[in-house]
C-alpha cells in the first residue's frame, strides 16, 4: 500500500517517528499491516556499518533488499535509517514505483549541534549511539531532503527539537492521512506510482533468471545422482552435461544431502552476487556452466 522513508540527521529523533508513525497508522481506519525496518532488524551495531564506504554500501543494501521483499498492496513498510544519500532514497522511490504503491518522505529537521548534543548524552547514558568521528561524517554527508524531487515528494517535515513527537505532532497526521486516505478517480491530492515498462521487465527478468538458475542447477544435481547410481562408488571423472558445457570432474562420491547444500549455497552466493553486480544468468546454459564450475572447486579438482 505504502512506503515511508524516515530521513534525517544522526540522532535526530528519526527512530522515535517511526515508532509513533506507526502506532498512529495501527490506530487509524487503515486495515493494512504496519511494519518497521531498520538496523536493528539485522542486529547491526550503527558504529560498525558505518565504520567505511563499505560497510555502508553492504548497509544500504540489505536495507534496500529487505524493502524490496517487502513492498506490497497490502502493508505499509516504515524504513527507519539515515536515509540521508537522496541517490538512495531514489532507488527506494523506484522500488515503490515498482510495487504500484505509495510513497512519501518523513524528515526530522533538527540542527547538526543539537543532533550533536543528543548524541553526547546518549554516550553518557551508555545508549546507543555514534563514535564522534562517525557521527561527524554522517552529518557532514547528509543531503537534505527537497520537496522538489520526486523522490522527496510528498514531504511531511518534523521538528523533534522545537515541538518535540507525538502521534498527534502535525507531520504524523498529515502523513497518516495521506497514506491511508482512500482513493477514487476523482482524487488529485494522494499520488500512487505506477511501474514503467521499464521496471516491470527488469523485475520480470530477475524472476526469469532466478527460475533458470533454480532449474539448471536442480538438473546438474539429477545427472550427478544418476551418474553415482550407475557406478560402483569410485571417483566420477568426465561428467558430461551436454554440448559447450565443463565437464564435471569428482574426486570422491557425494551424497543428495551434500550436492543439496552445495546447491543451496551456490543459489544464495550468485544471488547476493547480482545486488550489487550483474543479475544471475538468464539461460539455462550459463547456469549450468557456472555450477560446474563452482562444483569442480569445491570438490576439489578442475
Amino acid at each position: 500500500m505504502a512506503l515511508v522513508v524516515i530521513c534525517g540527521q544522526p540522532c535526530s529523533g528519526k527512530s522515535t517517528a517511526a515508532f509513533f508513525l506507526a502506532e498512529a497508522l495501527k490506530e487509524s481506519e487503515s486495515n493494512s499491516t504496519i511494519r518497521i525496518i531498520d538496523e536493528a532488524s539485522f542486529h547491526l551495531d550503527r558504529n560498525q556499518s558505518y565504520a567505511n564506504m563499505t560497510a555502508e554500501k553492504n548497509l544500504r543494501g540489505a536495507l534496500r533488499s529487505e524493502v524490496d521483499r517487502s513492498v506490497s498492496k497490502d502493508n505499509i513498510i516504515i524504513v527507519d535509517s539515515l536515509n540521508s544519500i537522496k541517490g538512495y532514497r531514489y532507488e527506494l522511490w523506484c522500488l515503490a514505483r515498482a510495487a504500484g504503491i505509495r510513497y512519501s518522505v518523513l524528515f526530522c529537521d533538527v540542527e547538526e549541534t543539537q543532533c550533536k548534543k543528543w548524541n553526547e548524552q546518549r554516550m553518557e547514558k551508555c545508549e546507543a549511539a555514534y563514535d564522534d568521528t562517525i557521527f561527524e561524517d554522517l552529518a557532514r554527508r547528509f543531503e537534505r531532503p527537497d520537496r522538489r524531487n520526486r523522490w522527496d515528494s510528498p514531504l511531511f517535515e518534523l521538528s523533534p527539537y522545537k515541538d518535540g513527537i507525538q502521534k498527534s505532532s502535525a507531520a504524523i497526521v498529515d502523513a497518516v492521512s495521506y497514506l491511508t486516505k482512500k482513493v477514487d478517480s476523482k482524487t488529485r491530492d494522494v499520488k500512487i506510482l505506477h511501474p514503467t515498462i521499464a521496471t516491470q521487465s527488469t523485475r520480470f527478468s530477475e524472476a526469469n533468471s532466478l527460475y533458470e538458475l533454480d532449474r539448471a542447477t536442480q538438473e546438474v544435481t539429477n545427472v550427478i545422482v544418476e551418474a553415482q547410481s550407475q557406478s560402483i562408488g569410485g571417483p566420477l571423472n568426465g561428467i558430461s552435461l551436454g554440448q559447450g558445457l565443463p565437464t564435471l570432474n569428482m574426486s570422491r562420491s557425494v551424497g543428495l544431502p551434500e550436492l543439496r547444500r552445495l546447491r543451496r549455497t551456490f543459489i544464495k552466493l550468485t544471488g547476493q552476487t547480482s545486488l550489487s553486480g550483474p543479475p544471475p544468468p538468464s539461460d539455462a546454459e550459463s547456469a549450468k556452466r557456472m555450477f560446474v564450475d563452482y562444483l569442480n572447486r569445491e570438490l576439489g579438482t578442475t
